[in-house]
C-alpha cells in the first residue's frame, strides 16, 4: 500500500545529506550509490502500487487512507516491508562499499 514511502523517505535523507556534506566524504563513502538504489526502488514500487490502483492522483492519494480501518493495516505494511526493503538496500550499499574499498591484488596468469 505505501511500502514506498520508508524508502523514499531514506533517500530524502540520503540526498540531504549529499547536498551538506564536504564532496570528498560524499565520495568516499559512495552515497551517490545508496542514493541511486534507493531512489530507483522506491520508483520502481511507486509505480507497482499505481499500477495496481492502490495510489490514485487525487486526495488523500494512497486508497488505504480512505477508510480509517485500512489505515492501520497501512502502517503496519510500511513498518515491516517498507523497513525492511529500506534496510535490506542499505546492507546491499554497504556490502558495496566494502567490497569496493579492499584492495585484493589480483594474480596475473600470464606471469
Amino acid at each position: 500500500m505505501a511500502c514506498f514511502l520508508v524508502p523514499g523517505s531514506e533517500g530524502i535523507v540520503v540526498t540531504l545529506l549529499t547536498k551538506v556534506m564536504k564532496k570528498e566524504k560524499v565520495e568516499k563513502l559512495k552515497l551517490k550509490w545508496l542514493n541511486m538504489m534507493l531512489w530507483g526502488g522506491t520508483i520502481l514500487l511507486a509505480i507497482e502500487h499505481i499500477w495496481h490502483g492502490e495510489v490514485v492522483p487525487w486526495p488523500p492519494f494512497l486508497t488505504a487512507m480512505s477508510n480509517p480501518s485500512d489505515t492501520a493495516a497501512m502502517l503496519h505494511e510500511m513498518a515491516t516491508h517498507g523497513v525492511l526493503m529500506a534496510s535490506l538496500v542499505t546492507f546491499a550499499w554497504a556490502v558495496m562499499l566494502k567490497l569496493s574499498s579492499s584492495r585484493v591484488p589480483v594474480k596475473n596468469p600470464a606471469r
